[in-house]
């Protein structure tokens, strides 16, 4: 039994993280449509967008503690990839840096409207440096946005749920990068007040825009995980 609640998290997983970045990107293709020419990856990691940037004169920025870029830019240089002239790199350490500064140092515009991608970095914050992120992102000029996802507090999930998120909060734990922010979706609507446009999916929204009609079984499980986005 646990083997087979393990795959099917595992695949329920893969699933989702397919979708988040589906998401952000085509999030992202609205937001050069509308004229957007700045693109913020914050806690980039290993996100491979910047090399397969189909969006000419997309300046892409990418936020994240600098240990991290510093690995991420070894291993590209390791593997013979060259880093494109629209690559801008920002080190920062969201809990003890101002992202505006850091930005700014990297030739970011603080007066064009720019478009944040905020991807497996939201449940790791503090409140505080969230609504900071946040704020620095509401301040943009119009035209501007942000895609996050967001898990729900342990208690709106049903019992199964709450099995796996203890598993998977155990593990993450134990690597010293513990779980420590959650929200219903009229948390996020209120934290979002600021923005004129908000889209908030549940999985099931997922599965209808993303996995509908597979044979393989490929689809988000459970109510915990949702994806968002909003705009100036």
């Amino acid at each position: 039994m646990a083997e087979g609640r393990d795959e099917a998290f595992s695949m329920s997983l893969r699933a989702f993280l397919v979708a988040r970045s589906r998401y952000a990107e085509d999030k992202l293709g609205e937001a050069v449509a509308a004229g957007v020419r700045q693109y913020v990856l914050l806690g980039a990691g290993l996100d491979t967008f910047a090399h397969r940037n189909p969006h000419a004169q997309l300046r892409v920025f990418e936020v994240d503690h600098p240990a991290t870029q510093q690995w991420k830019r070894e291993l590209l240089e390791t593997s013979g990839v060259a880093i494109p002239a629209s690559l801008n790199y920002a080190p920062l350490d969201f809990e003890l840096q101002a992202l505006s500064a850091q930005l700014e140092a990297a030739g970011f515009d603080a007066h064009a409207p720019a478009f944040f991608a905020w991807l497996g970095v939201v449940p790791y914050l503090t409140l505080n440096a969230f609504r900071a992120t946040l704020a620095f992102i509401a301040s943009r000029p119009a035209t501007s946005g942000v895609v996050f996802d967001y898990g729900q507090p342990r208690e709106a999930l049903p019992s199964g749920e709450q099995v796996v998120r203890d598993a998977l909060a155990s593990r993450v734990g134990s690597t010293g990068e513990p779980f420590q922010l959650f929200f219903s979706p009229a948390e996020v609507a209120r934290e979002l007040a600021s923005f004129t446009r908000l889209e908030d999916l549940c999985s099931e929204e997922i599965n209808a825009r993303f996995f509908s009609g597979r044979r393989d079984q490929l689809a988000v499980r459970g109510s915990g995980a949702r994806l968002v986005s909003a705009w100036k």
